[in-house]
C-alpha cells in the first residue's frame, strides 16, 4: 500500500517541477518592476493586451504578468504572493483544480490567472459560494485589478438587470455560482435580446471548488413560477402515508434514498381514492402526490433535512448545516413536509426552466478551481468537468496532528468518552471544536456535555445570528464550541494567546460525514498557516454511516468485536472498516450524480434545441424563414406521422392531414385518397404551400405582423418547455416502475423522452404557423373590408 502512495507524490512532484521552473522567472522578473511608477506598471496590460491580439499566447505571457500581479498588491493591499500561490495560479490558468490547505490564501491566488485570463477581453467570473465572500473580494482583490486598468463588476441576488448586464460586460466579475446559472435561465426566458444580462461564456474560477460542483450538484437550479396546490388531496396523502409501513406498503433503498410503492401500497393508494389503476395516465397526478407524501415521512427527517420555525418549513444544507434561505423542494414535495407536520400548504413551485449545476458550469471552454479537499474526488472532477487535481505545498510546514479513530461500540459510550475528553482539555484551557453532522446531533452531544457541567457555545441552524462571534471566538483559552457543518467551511479560527503552548486548536468529530472531504474541512479548521493543532474523530458502531451502508459487515465484525471497560473498540482492523463504508457511501453518491447528469443530458439536448430558436426569435434572425421552415416540417412530420411504414395506404390516416394542413392554408383543399406513396402527399402540397408562403412574405413590411411573429413564437415556445418539463418529470417518477420489466430505466428515459419532445415541438410548430396565419387571415380580411367600405 505504501508504495503506491509514495508513486502517487512522485507523479505530483513532477508536475510540480515545472511550475518551479516558471517561479524562478517570476522572481527573477520582481527587480524589473519594483522601479516603475504606478501609471507605468498599469500601462503594462494595455502592452499585455497588444501582445495577445498579435497572436502571442496566453502562456508566453503568463510569467510577467503574473508578476506584475504581485507588485501591484504590494503596493495595493501590502500582500506579497508566495512562490506556493503563485504556483497556485499557474495550475487554475491551465484550467485545473489548486489544492491548497486551509489558510494558504486562495483567495489571493485567484488574482493571478484572472488578470491573466480577462486581457483575452472575453470576460473572467470568479464564483464564490455566498453573496458575502463574493462582496468581501470585489472589495479586496477587485483593488489590485482596478489598479492596473480592468473593470470589475459584482454579480449577487436582487440586481436590477440594467446593474447586472454592467457586471457581466466588465472585465473581471464577482459572484455566487447559483447567480450566474439562474442568470443563464433567466436570460432564456428573456422577452426581448435587451432583457439579456450574459454574453458568451469564457472562464471561470470557482473558490471552494468542490462544494459548489460537486455538494450542490444534487439539486438542479430551477426557476420556478407559483401554482395552487391541492392541500386536501396533499393532507389525505400524507394521513395515508402516515399509516404506511416499510417493506410491507413502500420499499426504501437506504443507500440511494428512493422510495417506490408496492402492490399492496398500490392497492391501499386505489382503495382509498376509489380508482381501478393507479398507473393510468389520469391518475398520474394521484400518484405523484402519494410517492412524494411517502418520501416526506421516510427520506426528509425534522431537525436533520429542515426545520420548522415560525409556521414554516426551512430546508438545512445537509454539507454546511445552513439555512437555505428562500429555497424550497420543487414539484410538491415541499407540500407534502408541510402536510406531513401539519403546517399551512403554500403554494406549490412548478419549474419554468431549470438546468444542473453540472451541465451549467460544462458551458464555460476553461474551468478551474481551488479547494483544500479534491483528491477524494479527482476521477469525478477528471471525468464530469475534465479538469485535474494538482496538490500545491504549505508556505509552512503543516503542524496539526491527525489522530487515528476512536471507534466504540455503542453511541452511548462513544458521547461519555467525548464528554470526558473535552472536560480533560478543557481543564487545561486548550479550546475545542466539536463538530457534528445535524442539529439533532449537536443537541444530544451538548447533553452529555451538560452532564459535566461544561460551558459551551452551541452553534447550528438555529443559532446561525451568533454565527461570527462564536466562531472568532472558537480559540481562544477554555473555549468549547459545538457545531455543525458550518464550521467546517469559510470560516477562519484565529488562535488566542498562549493557545499555541497548549496544543492549539482540538476539533473532535462526533460522526464520519459521507464524505471523506467534508471530514478534513473539519480538520482543517485547526492547524491552519502553520499553528500548531490536533484532531480525532470518535465513533461507534451504531453511527448512521454503518447503519446505513455497512450492515452485513457490521453484523460480522459485532461477532469478533474486542473492547475495553469504556466500550473502545481494540481491533486493528476497525479503521479499515470505517474507510471502506466512506468509499462506498462516496461511491453511490457519485453514482447518484452520474444518474442525475445522465437524465438531464436527455433534457439538455433539447434545452439547447430550444434556446437556440428562442434566441433566433430574439435576434429576428429572418424569422419569416423561420416560419417557413416550420411549415415545410409540419407538413412533413404530419404526412410521415399519418403514414407509418409498414401500413398500407387504406390503413392511412388521411383525414388527419387534410384537417392539419387545410387549419394552415388560405383555401381549404380535399385530400385525394388515391396515393400510394408519402412523397406524393408531400409534393401534392407543394404548390398550396408555395403560395402560403409567397402570402406571408407579402406582410414582410407588415409593423403589425412583424410584431406579432416573435410575441407568438416566444408564449408558444415558453409553454411548450414548461409543460414539456413537467411531463419529463412524471416520466422521471414512473421509469423506476417499468425497471421490473428487465429494461433499462436510463433507455426507456432517453427513448420515450425524445419521442415526448418530438411531439411537442412538432405541435409547437403547428400551433405557431396556424396562429400566425389565422391572425394575417384576419388582417387581410379587415383590409379588403375597408376597401369595399371605400369603394362603396
Amino acid at each position: 500500500m505504501l508504495s503506491i502512495f509514495k508513486r502517487s507524490n512522485q507523479t505530483s512532484d513532477r508536475q510540480l517541477k515545472k511550475y518551479r521552473k516558471i517561479v524562478d522567472r517570476i522572481n527573477k522578473l520582481e527587480a524589473n518592476y519594483v522601479d516603475l511608477t504606478d501609471e507605468q506598471l498599469a500601462e503594462k496590460t494595455v502592452e499585455f493586451k497588444e501582445r495577445l491580439t498579435n497572436g502571442e499566447t496566453v502562456q508566453a505571457i503568463t510569467p510577467e504578468a503574473f508578476a506584475v500581479v504581485r507588485e501591484a498588491s504590494k503596493r495595493v493591499l501590502h500582500m506579497r504572493h508566495f512562490d506556493v500561490q503563485l504556483i497556485g495560479g499557474m495550475v487554475l490558468t491551465e484550467g485545473n483544480i489548486a489544492e491548497m490547505p486551509t489558510g494558504e490564501g486562495k483567495t489571493l491566488v485567484a488574482s493571478l490567472p484572472s488578470y491573466v485570463r480577462a486581457l483575452e477581453g472575453k470576460g473572467v467570473h470568479i464564483i464564490t459560494v455566498n453573496d458575502y465572500l463574493a462582496r468581501r473580494d470585489f472589495d479586496q482583490m477587485g483593488q489590485i485589478h482596478r489598479f492596473l486598468g480592468l473593470s470589475v463588476g459584482l454579480n449577487v441576488p436582487m440586481m436590477q438587470g440594467l446593474e447586472k448586464k454592467e457586471a457581466y460586460d466588465a472585465d473581471i466579475t464577482y459572484g455566487v455560482g447559483t447567480e450566474f446559472g439562474f442568470d443563464y435561465l433567466r436570460d432564456n426566458m428573456a422577452q426581448h435580446i435587451s432583457q439579456k444580462v450574459q454574453r458568451p461564456y469564457h472562464y471561470a474560477i470557482i473558490d471552494e471548488v468542490d462544494s459548489v460542483l460537486i455538494d450542490e450538484a444534487k439539486t438542479p437550479l430551477i426557476v420556478a413560477g407559483k401554482m395552487q396546490a391541492d392541500a386536501d388531496l396533499h393532507m389525505i396523502a400524507a394521513r395515508l402515508a402516515k399509516r404506511f409501513k416499510q417493506g410491507v406498503d413502500f420499499d426504501f433503498d437506504d443507500e440511494t434514498k428512493s422510495t417506490s410503492l408496492t402492490e399492496t401500497g398500490i392497492e391501499k393508494v386505489e382503495k382509498a381514492f376509489g380508482v381501478d389503476n393507479l398507473y393510468d395516465l389520469e391518475h398520474q397526478t394521484l400518484y405523484h402526490y402519494m410517492i412524494q407524501a411517502v418520501r416526506a415521512y421516510v427520506i426528509f427527517k425534522r431537525d436533520v433535512d429542515y426545520i420548522v420555525r415560525d409556521q414554516k418549513i426551512e430546508l438545512v444544507d445537509m454539507f454546511t448545516g445552513r439555512i437555505m434561505d428562500g429555497r424550497t423542494l420543487s414539484d410538491g414535495l415541499h407540500q407534502a413536509i408541510e402536510a406531513k407536520e401539519g403546517l399551512p400548504i403554500t403554494d406549490e413551485n412548478k419549474a419554468q426552466a431549470q438546468i444542473t449545476i453540472q451541465n451549467y458550469f460544462r458551458m464555460y471552454p476553461r474551468l478551474c478551481g481551488m479547494t483544500g479537499t479534491a483528491k477524494t474526488q479527482e476521477k469525478e472532477f477528471r471525468e464530469v468537468y475534465n479538469m485535474q487535481v494538482i496538490q500545491i505545498p504549505t508556505n509552512r510546514p503543516r503542524q496539526r496532528i491527525d489522530q487515528e479513530d476512536f471507534v466504540f461500540k455503542t453511541i452511548d459510550q462513544k458521547y461519555k468518552a467525548m464528554a470526558k475528553e473535552v472536560a480533560e482539555r478543557h481543564k487545561v484551557g486548550q479550546p475545542v471544536l466539536v463538530g457534528t453532522t445535524s442539529i439533532l446531533q449537536s443537541e444530544k452531544v451538548v447533553e452529555y456535555l451538560d452532564e459535566h457541567k461544561l460551558d459551551y457555545n452551541l452553534l447550528n441552524a438555529k443559532s446561525v445570528e451568533q454565527e461570527v462571534d462564536l466562531i472568532s471566538n472558537a480559540g481562544q483559552k477554555g473555549h468549547i464550541t459545538v457545531a455543525t457543518n458550518m464550521a467546517g467551511r469559510g470560516t477562519d479560527i484565529v488562535l488566542g494567546d498562549g493557545v499555541e503552548d497548549l496544543g492549539g486548536l482540538f476539533v473532535l468529530g462526533t460522526e464520519k460525514h459521507e464524505s471523506r472531504r467534508v471530514d478534513n474541512q473539519l480538520r482543517g479548521r485547526s492547524g491552519r498557516q502553520g499553528d500548531k493543532g490536533e484532531s480525532r474523530f470518535f465513533l461507534s458502531l451504531e453511527d448512521d454511516m454503518f447503519k446505513r451502508f455497512a450492515k452485513d459487515d457490521i453484523e460480522k465484525f459485532i461477532k469478533k468485536v474486542e473492547t475495553d471497560d469504556t466500550g473502545l473498540v481494540l481491533n486493528k482492523d476497525v479503521n479499515e472498516l470505517t474507510e471502506q463504508t466512506q468509499r462506498i457511501v462516496e461511491g453511490a453518491h457519485y453514482s447518484m450524480r452520474e444518474y442525475n447528469l445522465k437524465l438531464d443530458d436527455v433534457i439538455n439536448d433539447q434545452r439547447n434545441v430550444l434556446y437556440g430558436l428562442r434566441d433566433n426569435v430574439l435576434d429576428r434572425n429572418d424569422v419569416n424563414g423561420l416560419l417557413q421552415t416550420m411549415l415545410k416540417e409540419t407538413t412533413e412530420f404530419v404526412v410521415f406521422d399519418s403514414c407509418p411504414d409498414g401500413e398500407t395506404p387504406d390503413q392511412w390516416d388521411f383525414e388527419r392531414i387534410e384537417r392539419t394542413m387545410n387549419s394552415l392554408l388560405r383555401n381549404p383543399l380535399e385530400l385525394p385518397r388515391t396515393f400510394e406513396k408519402p412523397m406524393q402527399i408531400v409534393k401534392f402540397y407543394t404548390e398550396p404551400l408555395d403560395e402560403l408562403v409567397a402570402y406571408i412574405q407579402s406582410f414582410e413590411d407588415n409593423e403589425q405582423v412583424n410584431q406579432l411573429i416573435p410575441q407568438v413564437m416566444l408564449s408558444h415556445i415558453d409553454t411548450m418547455w414548461v409543460k414539456h418539463l413537467e411531463v419529463m418529470t412524471r416520466l422521471k417518477e414512473g421509469i423506476g416502475l417499468r425497471s421490473y420489466g428487465q429494461e433499462d430505466p436510463m433507455r426507456i428515459y432517453q427513448r420515450e423522452g425524445l419521442e415526448l419532445f418530438g411531439k411537442h415541438y412538432q405541435k409547437l410548430r403547428r400551433d405557431i404557423a396556424s396562429e400566425v396565419i389565422q391572425f394575417m387571415k384576419i388582417l387581410t380580411e379587415q383590409q379588403e373590408q375597408q376597401s369595399e367600405e371605400v369603394n362603396s
